[in-house]
């Protein structure tokens, strides 16, 4: 399937349901997000009702049906992290491997280094061999990792951290 018949646009908080269906498939059959509970897509609108250009929410569509999102949050709370986000990007599991990923991720990219923020960090449970040639294809490099942090699906998990300086 080519991609060229998608766009990428801020994401809505129309779209919380179709996101929070993307998302759940994740919960629930991955370790990719250390969400146990599924959310309802008026959960995702409450989380995208905080974007703003520094912490932006996108969605990519193919003939106007959400494939994918991706999003920046605040790392930490404190004043000092206000230059960095934490960076994810989900795409419906129909449309894997096709280049998706990448072009939503780009966008998202481009979209941060139009402001202020200095750093993107994303942290991936391990193993994850597909999420950590994705990041470093974009130039993350790989900065610390933090053992059995996580536990999902009756299993300690570790967790490897990768940034890109803007």
């Amino acid at each position: 399937m080519s991609i060229t018949t998608t766009s990428v646009r801020q994401a809505s908080l129309q779209d919380g349901i179709e996101i929070a269906r993307i998302y759940n498939w994740y919960i629930e059959n991955s370790t990719i997000t250390f969400e146990e509970q599924a959310v309802a897509g008026s959960d995702m609108a409450q989380r995208i009702v905080v974007a703003d250009k520094t912490r932006p929410w996108l969605v990519m569509e193919d003939e106007g049906k959400i494939v994918g999102f991706a999003c920046a949050v605040r790392w930490k709370l404190r004043s000092a992290y206000r230059y960095a986000r934490e960076t994810s990007v989900y795409i419906d599991r129909d449309y894997i491997g096709q280049g998706r990923g990448v072009a939503l991720y780009e966008s998202l990219i481009n979209e941060l280094r139009q402001t202020s923020i200095h750093v993107l960090i994303a942290g991936i449970a391990l193993p994850n061999e597909k999420s950590i040639t994705l990041h470093e294809k974009l130039g993350f490099k790989k900065v610390g990792e933090l053992q059995e942090v996580g536990f999902k699906f009756e299993k300690f998990l570790d967790v490897g951290y990768w940034q890109l300086k803007l």
